[in-house]
Formats: C-alpha cells, sequence, structure tokens
C-alpha cells in the first residue's frame, strides 16, 4: 500500500468506523442461502436505514404500483441484489462525514453510477457483480478522508477534473497519491478481503498493474463512465477515449455496453432519498 496515503490515518478519530449492518450486509455476499427474509430483518435493526430504504422502495425509479409499507414489501418489491446494495449504499453514505471540498449530493451521486457501472462491467467480464457494486461504491471514499485534510488541494482537483479519468493524475501530483490508494488503506483498516484492498491500489493505472486486475480495470472503467455522465459526456465515448487499451486488453463489445448503460438510465437517481 502506498506511504503516501497512510499519513491520511495518522489520526486514528479520523477513520470512520464501518457501521455494522454494512458489515453484517457484505458478509452475506458468501452465503448462498441468505433469504430476503434475513437481509430485511438485518435492516430493520436500523431505524434510521429502515426509513431510507422505505423512501427509495416508494420512489418513482422503482415505480411501485402500492405504496410499500414494511421492510417486507419493500424487499419483495426489490429483490435481493437491490435490497442489499441500496442498503449498502445507505450505510456507507451515512458512515462518512460531510466535508468541505467536495459536494456531498454529487460525491455520493457519482460513487452510486460508479457502483452501478461496476456491477454493469463486473457481469461482463464474469466478475462477482455483489464484490463490483460494493468496490465500485467504495472507490472514492478514500478522497472525504483527502478532504478532511487538504480541502483546498481536494476541491482544486475536483474544479480541474473535467476530463473522465483525469482525477487519479491530478491528486497524484498533489498528494504522491490518488484517492483510490487511500481507499485501500482504508479497506485494509477496515479488514476487507486482501484482493478488494489490491484491486483498489490497482485501480490507478490498471494495465501497469502485474498480476493484471480485472476489479481494478473495471473500478478504473467504472469511475471514467460516471465522470462521463456527471458531465454530460457520451459514457461509452469518454471510455475509448480514456483508456482506449483496457478497453482492447478485455476485448469489450461498446455497443452491448451502450445497450446496457441505456437500459440501466440515471442510475443515481435515489441519491436524495440516501442523504436525508
Amino acid at each position: 500500500m502506498s506511504l503516501a496515503a497512510e499519513k491520511f490515518f495518522q489520526n486514528s478519530a479520523a477513520i470512520p468506523t464501518m457501521p455494522e449492518v454494512a458489515n453484517r450486509l457484505i458478509r452475506s455476499f458468501d452465503d448462498e442461502n441468505v433469504s430476503l427474509g434475513a437481509i430485511a430483518d438485518l435492516i430493520g435493526k436500523d431505524s434510521g436505514l429502515s426509513a431510507k430504504v422505505l423512501r427509495l422502495a416508494n420512489s418513482a425509479r422503482y415505480s411501485p404500483s402500492h405504496q410499500i409499507a414494511s421492510l417486507q414489501d419493500a424487499a419483495a418489491a426489490l429483490g435481493l441484489e437491490t435490497l442489499r446494495n441500496l442498503s449498502l449504499a445507505a450505510c456507507l453514505s451515512g458512515a462518512f462525514p460531510n466535508v468541505k471540498g467536495l459536494d456531498r449530493a454529487a460525491f455520493w451521486r457519482h460513487s452510486i453510477a460508479t457502483a452501478a457501472y461496476a456491477r454493469i462491467l463486473g457481469k461482463m467480464v464474469r466478475l462477482d457483480a455483489d464484490t463490483a457494486y460494493l468496490s465500485g461504491l467504495m472507490l472514492r471514499t478514500g478522497q472525504i478522508l483527502m478532504a478532511l485534510a487538504e480541502p483546498a488541494l481536494v476541491g482544486e482537483v475536483e474544479t480541474l477534473a473535467v476530463e473522465p479519468g483525469s482525477r487519479y493524475s491530478l491528486e497524484q501530483h498533489r498528494f504522491a497519491c490518488s484517492h483510490a490508494d487511500v481507499t485501500a488503506s482504508l479497506a485494509s483498516h477496515w479488514h476487507f478481503p486482501a484482493q478488494m484492498v489490491q484491486a483498489f491500489t490497482d485501480a490507478n493505472a490498471p494495465m501497469d498493474s502485474r498480476p493484471f486486475s480485472l476489479m481494478a480495470a473495471v473500478l478504473h472503467m467504472a469511475e471514467v463512465l460516471a465522470d462521463a455522465a456527471q458531465q454530460h459526456d457520451q459514457p461509452v465515448a469518454a471510455l475509448n477515449a480514456a483508456v482506449p487499451e483496457l478497453v482492447e486488453h478485455l476485448h469489450l463489445d461498446l455497443d452491448f455496453l451502450e445497450a446496457k448503460l441505456q437500459a440501466a438510465g440515471d442510475v443515481a437517481s435515489d441519491v436524495e432519498q440516501l442523504l436525508h
């Protein structure tokens, strides 16, 4: 892991605590027999999280045919994957403070978009889709710790990061590390699997990493797609412009990806319900 990234952890009080519900949701990835009811019961232990999930289940994106009044109804309406992913997004967004230098709503909109795109890309290259979603959701969280220490520099990076994928080099120039390096350190502090920690480390420059990490490649590309969506660029064209060597290396079918992204629509439309 990057020594430059570790400096953001010198004050142990600055390290966010992994929410217990999120921890248990993540552990459920490995349980093939986990039931919708068990996930709903787990969410029900946190009243704030329960309220967010109910608001999300009743939002226009999921266009419920009737008012959803209970977590069991929400579970049935959303399905296991969506219920768990939305709950993870709500848990993690609540675990991090609002900081100068970063627009909270824009930040989490981008993170949720990155997660959704990582899931789509992960399925295309046969990675575990839930792990890809969680990794995409986490990818930029290191930047919050950077902003706690250096809000003006992080604000400057965000002002300049108009080219999809440019955040990495802008941060490297100012901090000698990127948000992905700091996220790798955070994931290590949170005892995430070593493979996921390494994927964050390698997300800066996936083509330079040996051995090649498919997850790191997916994360880098998902962030480029989220950047492009945020800038109202054509995401697939932006991906091909930013990382053509990755697209070629993975033999990505860009027409298929384009169709998947169009079918997914505005993947981060739920962010307002998550943050309130």
